[in-house]
């Protein structure tokens, strides 16, 4: 993030929520996917990094039963807060700049945070320091570099000013130091970080009414920084939300890569 804007898509916006539960309803199923894949058991220790909702870490708290512990940290917990009752513990957590909480950790996961975080490398090096050894990281991020356009079929005037307007929210994001072709980069830089079986894979829907739900609410809260910054004007705004209200849009989503690894165990080459 840049030096004083802060996170560009603020957690205690009204719009966050309806942001969340779209992300759920497009990311969770492949984020359980991986949970399964990589391992969990009950009695693991589990810290879910910049939580945002609720849902990934509910998930977590059942997988891992009474004996094991699930920590949900998050520079802004307004929204991560309604997780508490479910058996998770709740705490604010800048993982760029404070120390990781005690753990160790048995799974360690990140959705959708590294690629806004200006120290990408240090929260990278606290997650990897909090994992006892064996234990698991799985790290989601977007590349938006990677498929750049919200409407990968481009066929009208609709989908231009749909494309023209992403253009210009992806250009808030690069002011604000997020690094939109982080995604591609996780595998190399679990691998640098010593993690071992290191693997990764992408997703992204490409039509689906949780996308239309996400990008009204996105653009609703930066609507405000878009005309400020010559981005687009208020008339092209309402044009584009009306678009999607109609539901004329084939909206798709950045490239969601999944990365994960094993911190070796001590002693191991």
């Amino acid at each position: 993030m840049g030096q004083d804007e802060g996170y560009l898509l603020d957690n205690r916006q009204v719009e966050a929520g309806a942001r969340f539960d779209a992300l759920s309803a497009l990311f969770d199923a492949s984020t359980f996917r991986h949970f399964e894949s990589v391992g969990i058991d009950k009695g693991w220790r589990c810290w879910e990094v910049g939580a945002g909702g609720p849902t990934v870490c509910a998930w977590l708290a059942e997988r891992v039963g009474p004996r094991g512990r699930v920590l949900a940290t998050d520079i802004d917990v307004s929204w991560t807060e309604t997780a508490a009752a479910e058996g998770v513990e709740v705490l604010r957590h800048d993982v760029a700049l404070d120390k990781p909480p005690a753990g160790p950790f048995d799974l360690i996961h990140a959705r959708l945070v590294l690629v806004h975080v200006a120290d990408r490398d240090a929260a990278l090096r606290s997650m990897v320091q909090a994992l006892r050894p064996g234990g698991r990281l799985l790290i989601e991020d977007a590349d938006p570099a990677l498929q750049p356009l919200i409407c990968p079929d481009e066929y009208g005037p609709e989908q231009e000013l749909a494309n023209r307007l992403r253009h210009g929210f992806r250009e808030l994001l690069r002011q604000r130091g997020a690094d939109l072709s982080y995604g591609r980069k996780l595998p190399r830089l679990l691998r640098e970080a010593g993690l071992a079986d290191v693997g990764a894979d992408a997703y992204f829907p490409i039509a689906s009414p949780a996308c239309d739900v996400l990008e009204a609410a996105t653009v609703h809260q930066v609507r405000d920084k878009l005309t400020a910054a010559g981005l687009a004007t208020d008339e092209e705004i309402e044009r584009h939300l009306a678009n999607i209200a109609a539901g004329r849009l084939d909206l798709a989503t950045s490239p969601m890569i999944s990365a994960w690894g094993r911190r070796a165990p001590e002693g191991s080459l």
